[in-house]
């Protein structure tokens, strides 16, 4: 096996569709990968599931080659079971194994779109926190105005009640993920906001605001949720509560207009020939909007990458979480969050 070959491991039976979605994702992925590094996935789960699959994909030349390898594990994590009851009764699960192969470095990252309080659990329990860091959050990129650039959002639904302290952690995390994934060298930080005045805002929020001022980070001040898909800055902190509410919001919102489109430009004659000549600019619109293609949320401060995949995600969305993993792992994210975490707070 090459020296530079990442290796991946895929919760195999997460989601609400499993090995159907998770397997054709994964061996896509491969066979699409670009550049100098190479990638290798283990698939995790029912062997007697994902056997049969990666046969029917004709995938029998990456497996020869090490490039993908299936590891059989005998349980698996349901969508509505209690992360107490995952944690303690499923070691053997699919999501456990998988997990389990980033501690002991068998892995440099794992992708799951299963059970999102058991998989959190379970991480944190497998893999602890960085040095420095109180709790892991949940960061995902977000569609923007401008489609050539992104902005990271966190958390987006991990902690309902964060200290100020820890929308600072928030801060430097996501500042480590765009300047090293996104490679953005300054990336500006925003605090989300009821207001953009300084005597807005909670307690919490305007301490946050006060350490974030005196760190050595690109802080800008309070950002408002409307502003959000502006381009305006490249990391947006907030509580898990605020920061759920903001993404389930958005998400419906994306399929209401893009279901008001469709229905408006297939309803006569008429609107079909103008859809026909804006063919092109909904084309860009559906796919700036279209949710899967930022699927893929990290749950970030632990000591190993974790990638959350929507659980009702398709190939092409389960594809895009599998990218973020390979992504992270190419720029050694964890190292550079533990660098800056003892230097920002040194």
């Amino acid at each position: 096996m090459p020296q530079n070959m990442i290796t991946i491991a895929v919760d195999a039976m997460g989601g609400d569709f499993g090995p159907a979605v998770t397997v054709p994702a994964a061996i896509k992925f491969l066979r699409d990968s670009p550049g100098a590094v190479q990638h290798k996935i283990v698939l995790v789960g029912l062997e007697g599931q994902i056997a049969p699959l990666v046969e029917g994909l004709q995938a029998a030349d990456l497996v020869a080659a090490g490039r993908l390898e299936v590891l059989a594990a005998s349980q698996v994590v349901g969508m509505d079971e209690a992360p107490a009851q995952a944690l303690k009764k499923k070691k053997d699960s699919s999501m456990r194994v998988a997990i389990n192969l980033v501690k002991d470095k068998s892995a440099l990252a794992c992708v799951s779109a299963g059970n999102t309080g058991a998989l959190m659990a379970t991480a944190r329990f497998v893999l602890k926190t960085i040095p420095g860091i109180s709790r892991p959050a949940i960061i995902s990129s977000m569609p923007c105005k401008d489609s050539s650039t992104t902005v990271h959002m966190l958390d987006l639904g991990a902690n309902v009640d964060s200290s100020p302290e820890m929308l600072v952690q928030f801060a430097i995390m996501g500042s480590v993920i765009t300047k090293f994934v996104d490679g953005k060298a300054n990336p500006t930080v925003a605090l989300l906001n009821v207001g953009a005045e300084e005597i807005k805002g909670s307690d919490k929020v305007k301490k946050a605001s006060v350490l974030l001022s005196q760190s050595n980070l690109n802080y800008v001040g309070y950002i408002e949720s409307d502003e959000i898909f502006a381009s305006k800055v490249d990391v947006i902190v907030c509580d898990g509560f605020e920061g759920n509410v903001a993404l389930k919001a958005s998400e419906g919102t994306a399929k209401m207009i893009l279901s008001m489109l469709k229905e408006n430009f297939t309803r006569n004659w008429l609107t079909k020939l103008v859809g026909l000549a804006c063919k092109p600019i909904f084309a860009r619109l559906q796919s700036s909007l279209d949710p899967r293609r930022h699927n893929g949320a990290t749950l970030i401060g632990l000591n190993g990458i974790v990638v959350k995949s929507h659980g009702g995600t398709d190939e092409f969305g389960f594809l895009h979480a599998i990218e973020e993993a390979g992504r992270q792992a190419e720029r050694d994210v964890i190292s550079h969050i533990s660098h800056e975490i003892e230097r920002l707070t040194s």
